[in-house]
């Protein structure tokens, strides 16, 4: 049986190597230009170079994104980048405009090109359209169903794969086509500015009462009307699979390493357990508890069952929750003394009970025994970014093992 593919998002070189580790099979990445997540912090030329060795010694694959809604002078510079890209070694562009696909194919046309989300691919003849024009992938619109989706896989091509969003962020305007953020701030969310009014808090205005805010909803803290919940498919990998999904997308280049790490292991973990028995998979409630203890917001499962209603909605906040702190990295192990070099991403006291999890192990529980600075002196609290220590654990670990914490009342 041929395997789907697990494809997660990595803002920058860190997440790429996290991601990757933790299980991913390809990742998708923006450069400085021509992508969607200005925000994030992205990939130089290096960066990208290093990131492709990293990924191709490991069979991985790497995408990266050219998905802006480009207006005239956003073509400057586009061929050039294009070559620098194919230069490298990046395996996919993710394209949305026809202009772009139009001269990635005079430009690189040997390059493989997946048509992104922001082109909305709702149905198979417009699917059979871009497959026609050179696209070997389309990512589907958030908006559609398994049924619509398997009515694509049908009647395309064989050799056209499907990519779809299984886990983030749902955009509010279709399929990520976002006006509002242009319309509010300036900042034009399809050329990769997006300020991301959707999670804002909003009242309503009655034209003759200026200056008075009345809550939309009842709740004195106002609404977030615009506000959807976050997409999480962990508990439907069998229909995810059987519905024809090639690639299953993870959304979240602005997320932290740590969240990528465990978002990515979650599935991982939930899809590999599916091609060991397909016909007797279960869900097991670990994967969606690994999932809670990285920063997420109530969960939906969007379109893929029914059109959302009101309950898909967050009405009250637009905060995320967040129950565990990643607090460390493991960078090496002795195993001989039993001691940890580990960058610190948090606070973190003598005496934690801590959470350890690593690429295709079940998560471990331990106590942090004794710490010392590299210079040897022993010290109660690690409370320095970035700072590294050596750590006396009761259970060996690995490089790249990630250290997470409840969060409690402070000490």
């Amino acid at each position: 049986m041929e395997k789907v593919e697990l494809l997660a998002p990595a803002g920058d070189l860190e997440k790429l190597k996290m991601a990757i580790t933790y299980g991913a099979d390809a990742v998708y990445i923006g450069g400085e230009f021509f992508g969607l997540r200005a925000g994030a912090k992205n990939f130089t030329k290096e960066q990208m170079e290093e990131g492709v060795k990293f990924a191709h010694e490991r069979g991985k694959k790497v995408y990266v994104t050219v998905n802006i809604i480009p207006h005239n002078e956003d073509f400057e510079g586009l061929d050039e980048y294009l070559k620098t890209l194919e230069e490298i070694g990046i395996d996919a562009v993710i394209v949305s405009d026809p202009g772009v696909l139009s001269i990635v194919k005079e430009v690189i046309p040997n390059m493989e090109v997946h048509l992104s989300t922001q082109a909305n691919n709702t149905n198979y003849m417009s699917a059979k359209f871009w497959y026609k024009q050179g696209v070997n992938r389309i990512v589907t619109a958030r908006e559609l169903s398994f049924k619509e989706i398997k009515e694509i896989r049908e009647n395309i091509p064989q050799d056209m794969e499907i990519e779809a969003f299984i886990h983030g962020a749902m955009c509010i305007s279709y399929s990520g086509r976002c006006l509002i953020s242009n319309y509010m701030t300036g900042r034009d969310a399809n050329r990769g500015a997006c300020a991301h009014p959707c999670r804002w808090e909003y009242y309503l205005v009655e034209q003759k009462r200026p200056g008075e805010y009345f809550p939309v909803y009842e709740d004195e803290r106002g609404t977030f009307f615009f506000n959807s919940k976050d997409l999480c498919m962990i508990e439907y990998i069998p229909e995810i699979i059987n519905s024809g999904i090639k690639s299953l997308k993870i959304e979240g280049r602005m997320k932290t390493a740590y969240y990528v790490a465990s978002i990515v292991r979650a599935y991982r973990m939930a899809i590999d357990e599916y091609y060991k028995d397909p016909q007797n998979w279960k869900f097991n409630t670990m994967w969606l508890d690994e999932i809670k203890k990285a920063s997420h917001r109530d969960f939906t499962t969007g379109f893929y069952f029914e059109k959302p209603g009101s309950q898909e909605q967050h009405y009250g906040s637009s905060s995320y929750i967040r129950n565990y702190d990643f607090i460390g990295l493991v960078k090496e192990y002795n195993e001989k003394e039993g001691l940890a070099v580990v960058e610190q991403r948090n606070r973190m006291f003598i005496g934690d009970e801590i959470e350890i999890i690593g690429p295709n192990i079940e998560t471990i529980y331990a106590n942090i025994e004794k710490m010392w600075t590299l210079e040897g002196e022993e010290i109660d609290v690690a409370p320095h970014p970035r700072q590294i220590i050596k750590m006396k654990l009761n259970v060996p670990v690995k490089e790249n093992y990630i250290l997470r914490k409840e969060i409690k009342d402070e000490k």
